[in-house]
């Protein structure tokens, strides 16, 4: 074979080169490593849409459980400090929560909303949870006769013996409901609260109805007393709704515009002289 020109042998072995990268490309392309690799690189967009679909709907779940837990919480809130003191300590916790709601108070005007540690009733040996629905048996527990005389009204109208005092109208509606296995032809329980009833149309009632129980707020109550529509001549106890937190985590003894109804409520002369009475003095149980 002739011996090629020297620029013949350089084109010869510059196209062997070129042959064997093109073979070598093609066995890369189609080997299992490089399928692998690419379509690796072609998942990875997926996966990572794919993880952070699933974190988001995590999120979502986690976030739906702590409102269901916050919102449990607060349908069933009570404070259940208010049930481990006796008269002494409530006495001194409400004259406290006077003196933090209003610092401006003098000695003078704090001593005036003072109530007498004597008048409040030791509930402190009722061990059931103060909820709603144990409200009934509650006042069983601390009424003769295990309660039978709950269901009674006086013959004379407007004069219940046991008043109900709740922080707010709705949370008294709710009472309201939770005692009625005390209502009867002869004894309705009255509605004292502002919720869709003017304070004429509450006066009427109780010029009209006998009602042994009567569930209200502090100021509508007040009111009431002060028409003389309800009379306290015998009146046996009052039911302060002490335990029960709302949503924003406040009860009857926390908001400035129900303690100081509540106290002045409470130091009435009319019910100053109910607690005086040498026969049945009224007292106050706070539930």
């Amino acid at each position: 074979m002739p011996d090629q020109p020297p620029s013949a042998r350089l084109s010869t072995k510059t196209d062997k080169k070129r042959k064997r990268q093109t073979e070598e490309s093609s066995r890369k392309d189609t080997s299992p490593q490089g399928r692998s690799t690419n379509n690796k690189s072609s998942d990875v967009p997926s996966k990572k849409k794919l993880k952070k679909g699933k974190g988001e709907l995590q999120q979502k779940q986690n976030l739906q459980n702590t409102e269901g837990i916050k919102g449990a919480q607060r349908e069933n809130a009570i404070n259940v400090s208010i049930g481990l003191m006796d008269g002494r300590l409530l006495a001194d916790h409400l004259v406290q929560k006077a003196r933090k709601l209003n610092k401006d108070l003098t000695a003078v005007e704090l001593n005036d909303l003072c109530v007498s540690d004597s008048v409040f009733r030791d509930t402190t040996s009722f061990n059931s949870t103060r909820s709603l629905d144990q409200l009934a048996t509650f006042l069983k527990t601390f009424s003769p006769d295990s309660g039978a005389g709950l269901s009674k009204s006086s013959e004379e109208t407007g004069t219940p013996h046991t008043l109900v005092i709740s922080p707010a109208a709705l949370r008294a509606a709710d009472v309201v409901r939770a005692l009625r296995t005390f209502q009867n032809k002869e004894s309705i329980i009255g509605k004292l609260f502002a919720k869709h009833i003017k304070l004429e149309e509450a006066k009427q009632f109780l010029q009209r109805a006998r009602t042994g129980l009567g569930v209200g707020t502090p100021t509508r109550i007040s009111d009431l007393i002060e028409s003389g529509a309800l009379k306290l001549n015998e009146l046996e106890r009052i039911v302060i709704d002490g335990s029960f937190i709302d949503q924003k985590q406040r009860g009857i003894f926390d908001m400035k515009e129900t303690h100081f109804p509540l106290l002045q409520l409470l130091n009435r002369p009319e019910l100053n002289a109910c607690y005086k009475r040498k026969e049945k003095p009224a007292r106050i149980l706070v539930f």
